[in-house]
Parts: structure tokens; C-alpha cells; sequence
């Protein structure tokens, strides 16, 4: 959640699956050092959301990756069900081979790191943008029936690396090439007053 934002992402190692449907028991966040990651929560595997978001995040993972982002998606599901999920078809209630890792967080302990753990045992739906040095940059969580949106995650990764390059703030509804108004300090201190009394 947001008190992650600036401090050192919680390092984990755990067993996921990889893209090619391998799993690897001592699969590390900070092996990802170098990269911007979108390091993404969801309740459980085989249910209805989460495919519609972890199809989205795969049919965007080119874009990401074209910004030296990786995706990583977690849930408390055994390693062997992602790697069944992954392996039954999108027509049968699957999603099929997507081309990023599903962490396995079988004992809780990342979810809650991550402060992403409700008591009835499954994560929120908590996606969290962290930097090339693991720092946490952004963090938004959903509740469980409210599916995140793709392209404002991958809007963040451009503002992260907009500032990273310009220096410049990122105002409400920033896009990358696209102009934003900047609001003046007089113009500022003009709307406070009016909408203050």
C-alpha cells in the first residue's frame, strides 16, 4: 500500500512459474535490479476478474517491455496451479501461455510484506510500480471485485521515466506527448480561494 511508496520494495524468493513453464523455486525481485517492474497482486487462480487483468497485462507486455519494464504477477495459489492455469486454454476458463512470471505465495508472507493481505487469506488486488534501484515509486490497491486498469500502470511507468529523464512533475491526466496544463502558483492560491469560503 502507499507506505511502501519510496522505501526499498520487500525482496522475496519464492517458486514461480516462468513464461516457458518452468518453475523456478528461487525466483528473486531483486534479480530484477536494473529494470522497472509492475509487481502485481490478485486473489486466486481460476476465478473471474483475474484473467481479464492477467490476459490484459500479457496483450501489453510488449509496450512494457519496450520501457524496460518486467511484469510480475503473485497470488497465494501453489505453483503447481498457476503452472494448470497457464496450461488450460482461455476458452476452458484458462489463460493460456502468458509470457511473464506468477509468483507463488503459498505461506502469505510477500502478500503481507506487501501489505495486500486480507484476513480471509487472499490479496487484494495491489499493483505496485518500482524502480531500476527497488524503490517503490507508485502503489494503487482495488478491492476484490474492482478490475485495475492496464494502460493507467503502464501511463505510470511513462511519467516515472518522463521525470527520471526531464526532471519535470507530472500533472493530473499527464500523457507522453501530449501537453498538460501546468497550473501557476497565482492561479494556485486563485482556485484555493475561491473554493475555500
Amino acid at each position: 500500500m502507499s507506505f511502501l511508496v519510496t522505501k526499498q520494495a520487500p525482496d522475496f524468493t519464492a517458486t514461480a512459474v516462468l513464461p516457458d513453464n518452468s518453475m523456478k523455486p528461487d525466483f528473486k525481485l531483486s534479480d530484477y535490479r536494473g529494470k522497472y517492474v509492475i509487481l502485481f497482486f490478485y486473489p486466486l487462480d481460476f476465478t473471474f476478474v483475474c484473467p481479464s487483468e492477467i490476459l490484459a497485462f500479457d496483450r501489453a507486455l510488449e509496450a512494457f517491455k519496450a520501457k524496460n519494464c518486467e511484469i510480475i504477477g503473485v497470488s497465494i495459489d501453489s505453483q503447481f496451479s498457476h503452472w494448470a492455469w497457464k496450461n488450460t486454454p482461455i476458452n476452458q476458463g484458462g489463460i493460456g501461455n502468458i509470457q511473464y512470471p506468477l509468483v507463488s505465495d503459498l505461506d502469505k508472507s510477500i502478500s503481507r510484506q506487501y501489505g495486500v493481505l486480507l484476513d480471509a487469506g487472499i490479496a487484494l488486488r495491489g499493483t505496485f510500480l518500482i524502480d531500476r534501484d527497488g524503490i517503490v515509486r507508485h502503489a494503487v490497491v482495488n478491492d476484490l471485485p474492482l478490475g485495475r486498469n492496464i494502460d493507467e500502470a503502464l501511463r505510470m511507468v511513462d511519467a516515472l521515466q518522463f521525470h527520471e529523464q526531464h526532471g519535470d512533475v507530472c500533472p493530473a491526466n499527464w500523457q507522453e506527448g501530449k501537453e498538460a496544463m501546468t497550473p501557476t502558483a497565482a492561479g494556485v492560491a486563485e482556485y484555493l480561494a475561491k473554493h475555500n469560503g
